[in-house]
């Protein structure tokens, strides 16, 4: 158990898992191995969503390992390389078959799965302290621990491609989410793979949540694991202590 400069005590040698700052730069032996499993940060509020996604998974995916770093699967993403395995499936594929670890999605190959040309989307983060102040509320082991950010400004992400991680970047770990929400200022409460964007044919977006330790949020609905659910304009995602993504639509 690694302490930080402001005293929390952390799972992570690298970043504090409570406050995110940096403990110390760690040796190459301390680095994760292939077969490493990476766990989120120690929930904030409510029962983590992992127990629950690995029993609804079947015996064949327990026994599968990503092609691409080897790590055991629990969904359909890989949590530590972000790997989806319904696009690499050879049989037809979940998302060519439309539908997702058990949830609808509307159709189509794999190919077909990027926006409509002419429409520009982007998710736009920022801190949020009603929610903040509702996680805080609902307590948890490390809830006194977390403090709200006394400043965090907007940061905007293009919402291309044919996925967009949300999540945060580790030092020593491959994943680099496309909205990579490592901070400063860090949310201790956000994943390393938290949650996934897929764009439909019909040129919106669909949430999926592979399992994150803390759960996510849609228009203030918690979102079941591994169930697609429809976003576009004005949507608002909530993740981790303090986090909000709001989804826009403009013109290119």
């Amino acid at each position: 158990m690694a302490i930080c400069p402001q005293g929390h005590a952390s799972g992570s040698d690298d970043y504090c898992d409570v406050c995110g700052a940096l403990i110390a730069a760690p040796s190459p032996a301390a680095q994760p191995g292939p077969a490493h499993q990476p766990s989120g940060p120690a929930a904030p509020h409510g029962t983590s969503q992992t127990a629950s996604q690995g029993a609804s998974q079947g015996t064949s995916e327990a026994a599968e390992s990503c092609p691409v770093c080897a790590t055991p699967r629990v969904g359909p993403f890989c949590e530590l390389c972000g790997h989806s395995f319904a696009a690499s499936s050879s049989a037809g594929g979940s998302i060519a078959g439309g539908s997702i670890a058990g949830g609808s999605f509307t159709g189509g190959a794999p190919g077909a799965r990027t926006p409509v040309t002419g429409a520009r989307w982007e998710a736009v983060a920022a801190a949020d302290r009603a929610y903040y102040d509702r996680v805080i509320a609902q307590g948890g082991p490390d809830a006194a621990a977390m403090a709200f950010p006394p400043y965090c400004p907007e940061r905007s992400f293009p919402l291309v491609g044919e996925q967009v991680r949300i999540g945060r970047s580790r030092r020593g770990r491959d994943l680099v989410p496309e909205i990579d929400l490592a901070g400063p200022p860090t949310d201790p409460g956000v994943s390393g793979l938290h949650a996934v964007l897929l764009p439909t044919p019909g040129g919106s977006w669909t949430l999926i949540d592979p399992g994150s330790a803390n759960g996510t949020q849609v228009n203030g609905k918690p979102v079941t694991v591994n169930v697609p659910v429809p976003v576009g304009a004005g949507d608002r995602i909530h993740l981790g202590a303090w986090t909000v993504i709001t989804i826009r639509e403009g013109t290119p």
